[in-house]
């Protein structure tokens, strides 16, 4: 059941023809037999999941329109909260027990008819591009809690599958969900998708009814196997009536305007090969499907790059976490946590003008253009241990260095996705960027549909 399209599996429990409860047991057998190879869950509670599963049954046999996620198992990443299910946020320093009620995006699955199957591991406040616990977990005082699994990359398990979505990402890659939620302040949707040759989508600010953090950088929004499969999920993040987004993958965009930057803003970033290649065959593709494609220059300045990381340190210093567990947090958190401590009122004040200047310049530049295309990162996925092995501040730079295009869209605000559209000759899933207009995502995504349908077909994804 799990080589079907989301969309396939949603249309046979509406018809009868596969039960609620035996796609839900067929995805927790899997989770049972399989996750210990990748880490994507940090939880997950048969009994409740089944019991949901049952209802979807009953709801099935007597509704004249059932939900678009009817009967279709969806994990949570574990920085939102969802009703019986504890919550982790990656972190030993904080986390809480099993929720009575559902937070925002539990709430907005279950409306749609979802079967929340479990959470899905994530780094720590959702603060970096892997999860990665490999050298904490060796440091750690294992009396004050279990560390998180390390989320290893299905197609290749000495591989990381990014962040922080990871979890999300991998749970997908190796068919244990269909579907996933993730959210995305920095990237962290789009990248582990990349990494897990995935489709990820970031929407614009507000197109999913979910708090938001002060700056407005984070959304929430779909990591599935295609890009209906992520319009059916935003459709039901979304709360809105129908399947708008859905109903646009199934719309020709027209000839458009396409401007494509491999250049980061960093001019000692190098982009690999490989990378590169995936960028030329999505500039030969769209070219081909009628676009005209226009060069330009990188949008995101050296100084939009520090006031995003002057950003991200305000808000790891935003979290919660009691003073006498501070020591427990890992020492990138910490490093992080006392920069942005040192921000005080008046520099914020002023950072949130900047930003929003700097999104406002970034923009006017991209203005011309129905959209932009880029590399999805910097280099292939990453090894286990890339990013912490060394100092907070190495940790940092290895991050920037490998995702050098991904934030622009969480500082403007404008809907963004990756695409799988090459493989490594070691069969490693090498992804590329389309970023719209904001509000744009309908046609954003009827775009990447019609990229997609004109790519080479990839390889099969792992784990049977």
């Amino acid at each position: 059941m799990h080589h079907l399209t989301a969309r396939r599996q949603a249309a046979a429990v509406r018809s009868g023809e596969i039960s609620p409860v035996e796609l839900t047991a067929h995805y927790l057998e899997r989770v049972d037999r399989l996750d210990h190879r990748v880490g994507a869950f940090v939880t997950h509670c048969p009994e409740t999941a089944l019991d949901q599963a049952r209802k979807a049954e009953r709801i099935v046999a007597e509704a004249v329109a059932p939900p678009v996620l009817l009967g279709l198992p969806v994990p949570v990443k574990d920085l939102h909260v969802a009703a019986g299910l504890p919550t982790g946020y990656g972190s030993l320093a904080r986390g809480e027990p099993r929720s009575p009620v559902d937070g925002p995006v539990a709430a907005l699955l279950r409306a749609a008819g979802a079967v929340v199957l479990g959470k899905t591991g994530s780094p720590e406040f959702g603060l970096t591009c892997y999860t990665d616990f490999t050298h904490f977990a060796q440091a750690a005082d294992l009396a004050e809690g279990v560390v998180p699994p390390t989320v290893r990359n299905p197609w290749a398990p000495d591989r990381l599958a990014g962040g922080s979505s990871g979890g999300a990402a991998a749970a997908v890659a190796a068919g244990l969900a269909p579907l996933a939620h993730g959210s995305d302040g920095g990237g962290s949707i789009r990248i582990p998708a990349s990494a897990c040759g995935l489709v990820g989508i970031k929407p614009s600010r507000r197109v999913v009814p979910v708090g938001a953090d002060p700056f407005g950088l984070a959304v929430s929004g779909p990591i599935a196997r295609d890009v209906r499969d992520a319009a059916l999920l935003l459709d039901a993040l979304s709360g809105r009536a129908g399947t708008p987004f859905l109903d646009a993958a199934e719309r020709p965009p027209g000839p458009l305007r396409i401007a494509r930057t491999a250049l980061p803003a960093d001019p000692g970033t190098v982009i690999h090969p490989e990378c590169l290649a995936a960028y030329e065959t999505a500039s030969r593709l769209l070219a081909g499907l009628g676009h005209e494609i226009v060069e330009l220059p990188p949008v995101r300045t050296p100084a939009l790059a520090r006031l995003f990381e002057t950003a991200w340190t305000v808000l790891a210093a935003a979290e919660r976490v009691p003073a006498d567990r501070e020591r427990l947090l890992q020492p990138l958190t910490r490093w992080l946590r006392e920069r942005g401590g040192r921000v005080g009122p008046a520099a914020l004040a002023e950072l949130r003008t900047a930003l929003a200047a700097e999104a406002d310049r970034a923009l006017a530049v991209m203005a011309p253009y129905d959209a932009v295309l880029t590399p999805a990162l910097a280099e292939p996925p990453a090894p286990v241990g890339h990013f912490t092995s060394g100092s907070p501040e190495e940790d940092f730079a290895r991050q920037n260095a490998h995702t050098p295009f991904a934030a622009l869209a969480n500082i403007t605000g404008q809907p963004s996705l990756t695409l799988p559209l090459h493989w490594t000759r070691d069969g490693l899933p090498v992804g590329v960027m389309l970023s719209g207009r904001p509000g744009g995502d309908a046609a954003l995504i009827a775009l990447a549909a019609r990229l997609e349908a004109a790519a080479p077909a990839g390889p099969p994804f792992p784990f049977g």
